[in-house]
């Protein structure tokens, strides 16, 4: 058992360090920052969506961004859109569940605005129906994916896609990059 326990953990290492490796990921996360901070600095909020475990790492990471990360500061314009039970039910029952996020980021969002979407497959319909509708709006859209961007790549102006085909890999390094963005938006707008 102890070796499995390792080779697991080895395997998570693996793909982190083909994140360090690559410069192409590096300049996608400044960017991702870069947007995310004139949003926010402009006034404009950042959405986040996903589903099962990437619900609760885009809860989690709203969280860092309108609580605080590191150290004391204003709260950031930042939610998760499946928060509301009420309306994530009432629009899955009355419409049907790939509806849930598009009718939340046209009632909510505004030009200027940024959602970002969780998928470990980039295949979620609610998702890239989403992404869809926020695009024809003019909100910046930033995917979280796996490997190979799944047809979220497709919808989306900035692609992080993890290089990994496992479903907990790709979680474990999206919490990481989460981490990373959250962190550098704190410092870069309340610098200390």
């Amino acid at each position: 058992m102890n070796s499995y326990i390792r080779d697991i953990i080895n395997e998570s290492i693996n793909v982190k360090r083909k994140l360090y490796e690559s410069p192409e990921f590096i300049n996608t996360i400044g960017q991702v920052v870069d947007a995310c901070v004139a949003t926010l600095t402009n006034g404009g909020k950042v959405l986040f969506c996903g589903n099962g475990g990437s619900a609760a790492d885009a809860q989690h990471l709203a969280a860092e961004l309108s609580g605080r990360f590191y150290y004391d500061r204003p709260p950031l314009s930042s939610e998760a859109l499946h928060v509301n039970t009420s309306y994530l039910t009432a629009v899955a029952n009355d419409y049907s569940y790939d509806e849930v996020y598009a009718r939340l980021v046209k009632g909510s969002a505004k030009k200027g605005d940024i959602l970002i979407g969780l998928s470990t497959s980039g295949n979620s319909k609610n998702i890239i129906k989403a992404f869809e509708t926020a695009r024809s709006m003019e909100v910046t859209t930033i995917a979280l994916t796996g490997q190979t961007g799944g047809n979220l790549k497709e919808v989306t102006d900035l692609l992080i896609n993890v290089p990994s085909e496992d479903t907990p890999r790709i979680q474990e390094s999206h919490i990481l990059i989460g981490h990373i963005i959250c962190q550098l938006i704190e410092s870069r707008i309340f610098p200390q």
